[in-house]
């Protein structure tokens, strides 16, 4: 008569789960940005025998394909019938709260030269500081010639840092809002002065590096997306090392789950992942949720199988599509447990955690999974023995935060959120469960097979 959680540790076997674990930590350790975590997908595909939708010339009733859009999304898809019997979706994000270059970032304040930075997502900005940091990103030169950077991910690369301001100074009590300062997030960039140089010298200096290196100069910093991200490596974490610290676990957690799902999942129905950018800054722009880069890819494919009138068709599938929202959710952390209702809240190791709705307040902002689906979603679960739990953000009226689903709710299809519960989110090192992160592919992969 009673629900009762389940712990994974109970039912898996260890071997499975460690093995799993291993080459996710190993594919974490490469996905640090949006463009790098698109790039590793596709060679992942790419090695699968997924080819560019472009490219394809085949049969449209079988065909594995997959589309990028500008480096920062993509969509793979595996046709089998068709697309007008719609398909079962696992859709997640792949970007991560941090810090970004200004457009014109380096500036020079008592002989040290700095970059300045804007932070991008949710972030608690003393997370930050004094803590190693290492810069990736793209530049575009005058005449186009596109710039990668990477610095500080190799060992003997120089690192960069925030630093704080120690507490023999800093007595003062104020609210985090006014101690901690956006403005401040400067790394340092360098403190040797270029020799003849006057003005700036130690700026001027730090370019002239970068020039070097690079063969860049301040303008091209303008046409240019530097990313700041921690240096810290993926790590087990705990003396049982049951769990998994990382940088970017929100989302790339169910991105990597979704792909290995759509890899190894048997079935008879179309199935698919897309990955998105921008969903940590409202999804906005083409490349994230709420662009249609998506609805192209599948366009073609209609056109590929002889639709008419794709752009009407489209609109079938969708509504015959049915949508995992892969996202993860706050697990209970021992000395915050005030902040969730225990009833309603996930615990790392019991699974994959069935999240109804997010929003705020009075479920402002949401996809509310509708019951019917939530029905079949379940039934899917249990048949296939899969360890769940149900999640909610936080106690009402808490807080709150939103998800991808609900864009795909408006197109049509039945989407619930579905993902495993982190501690630390948001942070430079969030936490996971290895049970939960084995559970949710095989969450997936039930999903995509049977729903």
């Amino acid at each position: 008569m009673k629900m009762e959680r389940k712990n994974v540790w109970h039912h898996r076997k260890k071997e499975e789960i460690e093995a799993f674990s291993k080459e996710y930590i190993e594919f974490m350790s490469k996905a640090k940005t949006e463009r790098m975590t698109v790039k590793e997908i596709k060679r992942i595909l790419d090695e699968s025998g997924f080819v560019p939708l472009e490219d394809f010339a085949g049969d449209p009733m079988n065909m594995t394909v997959y589309a990028v859009n500008r480096g920062k999304a993509i969509a793979a898809f595996r046709v089998v019938d068709d697309l007008k019997r719609g398909l079962n979706l696992v859709v997640a994000h792949i970007d991560s709260p941090r810090l970004d270059f200004k457009p014109n970032p380096l500036i020079e304040d008592e002989q040290i030269a700095l970059f300045k930075t804007h932070y991008y997502g949710g972030i608690k900005k003393y997370h930050w500081l004094s803590i190693p940091l290492e810069i990736h990103g793209v530049l575009f030169k005058n005449d186009g010639t596109e710039i990668e950077i990477h610095i500080g991910d190799k060992p003997e690369d120089p690192v960069f840092t925030i630093p704080d301001l120690l507490p023999h100074l800093d007595k003062e009590d104020a609210k985090i809002s006014e101690k901690f300062k956006g403005e401040n997030l400067m790394l340092i960039a360098g403190t040797i002065p270029l020799s003849g140089e006057e003005k700036e010298a130690v700026k001027t200096n730090v370019l002239k590096i970068l020039n070097e290196m690079y063969g860049i100069t301040e303008e091209d910093f303008v046409s240019g997306e530097i990313e700041v991200v921690p240096v810290f490596s993926p790590r087990e974490v705990g003396i049982d090392r049951s769990l998994i610290g990382a940088y970017g676990q929100d989302d790339r957690i169910c991105a990597y789950t979704a792909l290995r799902a759509l890899l190894s999942a048997n079935s008879e129905k179309s199935i698919g992942v897309i990955f998105f950018d921008k969903e940590e800054i409202g999804s906005d722009g083409n490349t994230g949720a709420k662009a249609r880069f998506y609805l192209k890819a599948l366009r073609q494919i209609l056109k590929m199988q002889g639709a008419k009138d794709s752009e009407f068709v489209l609109d079938e599938v969708l509504e015959n599509t049915s949508v995992i929202s892969g996202d993860v959710c706050a697990a209970v952390n021992p000395p915050y447990k005030d902040v969730h209702d225990l009833h309603n809240a996930p615990k790392l190791g019991y699974g994959v955690a069935l999240v109804k709705y997010t929003g705020a307040r009075g479920k402002y902002s949401t996809n509310d999974a509708h019951a019917e689906f939530v029905a079949r979603v379940r039934k899917v679960l249990n048949e296939q023995g899969v360890i769940w739990q149900v999640a909610t953000l936080g106690k009402v009226d808490q807080g709150g935060g939103g998800t991808i689903a609900k864009f795909f709710a408006e197109r049509g299809s039945d989407v619930i959120d579905m993902g495993p519960a982190l501690l630390g989110m948001h942070s430079p090192f969030e936490i996971s469960s290895k049970a939960d992160l084995f559970e949710t592919y095989v969450a997936y992969r039930s999903l995509m097979e049977k729903l």
